[in-house]
């Protein structure tokens, strides 16, 4: 603690907070965020169906794929950023699957809830059976929900009261 001399020859505790050290370290976390965010920000540039929806909640864990094809009308599938073929994306999948389980334990100590489900974006001009062959890749991976990303029209969220 600091001592601060008085005028009568007191030594009295100064009780001034030094905030330098705070505010340094606030703006390198600031630094810090401004630098990431566009790190974790990646997308795959695709123009979603228009349909009503609920709003879901993600996990970590979860399996992002997108879809879109070539003006050839070949299949790509996006894992994240990756372009995967169809049996790297089941080997994937498998692999994602039992490194969860592992996580957790085993599957005994795990609810269909724990599991990591795959969210599927696809271009609103993809062919259907470009989803739908990633839809039984996923499923025969064993990824018990498989779901679909879309964009809502403006003013058709439902918003959940608690």
């Amino acid at each position: 603690m600091a001592i601060s001399a008085g005028s009568g020859g007191e030594d009295a505790p100064m009780s001034d907070i030094n905030t330098t050290p705070l505010v340094d370290v606030m703006l390198v976390l600031l630094i810090i965020f401004l630098i990431a965010v566009p790190v974790v920000v990646q997308t795959i540039k695709l123009q979603l169906p228009k349909v009503p929806f609920e709003p879901t909640t993600t996990k970590p864990e979860n399996v992002s794929l997108s879809i879109t094809n070539t003006a050839k009308g070949e299949c790509q599938v996006y894992w994240n950023l990756t372009q995967v073929k169809s049996d790297e994306l089941l080997k994937r999948a498998v692999d994602k699957l039992k490194k969860d389980i592992e996580k957790k334990g085993g599957i005994e100590n795990m609810t269909v809830e724990d599991l990591p489900e795959a969210h599927i974006r696809a271009d609103i001009n993809t062919p259907w059976r470009c989803v739908g062959g990633a839809i039984y890749t996923m499923q025969m991976a064993g990824f018990p929900k498989v779901g679909f990303i879309s964009q809502p029209d403006p003013g058709s969220i439902k918003v959940q009261r608690l």
